[in-house]
């Protein structure tokens, strides 16, 4: 069997550990993980858009934009097995729990939610399916879109969570393979092209679409931004958790900024 070429090492990294998706993740250097992480808005994009055609194929169906939107919220999380959403309610814990670093971490790392992270995720869930039921009641290319932007949004903070100069809490995980891989010049580059790609695809449909798209993604990695730094402040480093936390979380505001108006 032939060896994939090297730029393909992190796609696969990317994708299968970003996703359920059935791709074989062959190397795990740093070198991989580097070029995972900047490929992670593309993971974003494929499952985007996998739950943009669930949500419209039910619009279609007649079943009305509340179910879309449920749909629009639901594959991703079927997609990637909940990682994301575990990762959000296992940070809350880790938070709300204001015991030291070491002892928040071992929260984080125990198998069951504890109140905390119940409450997190129902309030995270709420509001994501609000925004995109208001978005989909208003116009389903606009809720498609959006669907398709928060999934982005999300991936494009960790690559930027990623970055040189962030540690790791702990010297196992995904968190740890993956801290401080992406080069800072490498992590804004992404951002802006992304920044760029959502800019565009909104000015589809209209020049108040271009505005708030880009808006979005910015308010999207602002807030990611925000845990992030209280993350390592308070944990001393990411874990695989907190980049589950920092993708809901920029998913969830990307939404809310794109419901506006």
């Amino acid at each position: 069997m032939s060896t994939p070429p090297p730029h393909l090492h992190g796609l696969r990294f990317a994708f299968g550990t970003l996703s359920v998706l059935p791709v074989k993740v062959s190397r795990w250097d740093r070198e991989t993980a580097r070029g995972g992480m900047l490929c992670a808005p593309l993971v974003g994009a494929v499952l985007g858009c996998a739950a943009a055609a669930s949500a419209l194929f039910l619009l279609f169906l007649g079943t009305g934009p509340l179910l879309a939107a449920v749909a629009a919220a639901a594959v991703p999380a079927v997609l990637t097995r909940g990682l994301h959403l575990d990762g959000l309610a296992d940070t809350a814990d880790g938070l709300g729990s204001g015991r030291p670093a070491e002892d928040a971490l071992r929260i984080m790392k125990q198998s069951d939610i504890g109140p905390f992270g119940v409450i997190t995720l129902v309030l995270v869930l709420l509001a994501q399916i609000a925004a995109l039921a208001r978005l989909y009641d208003g116009s389903w290319a606009r809720g498609a879109l959006a669907t398709v932007v928060a999934a982005v949004a999300a991936r494009l903070a960790l690559t930027l969570a990623a970055r040189t100069g962030v540690p790791a809490a702990r010297p196992e995980g995904l968190g740890a393979a993956v801290a401080g891989v992406v080069p800072v010049p490498g992590a804004v580059a992404v951002a802006l092209a992304v920044t760029g790609v959502a800019a565009a695809a909104g000015a589809l449909l209209g020049t108040d679409d271009l505005a708030r798209t880009a808006l979005a993604v910015l308010a999207a990695l602002a807030a990611a931004e925000v845990l992030l730094r209280h993350c390592v402040r308070r944990f001393g480093g990411v874990t695989g958790d907190v980049f589950g936390g920092l993708a809901e979380t920029a998913a969830t505001t990307a939404l809310v900024v794109l419901s506006l108006g």
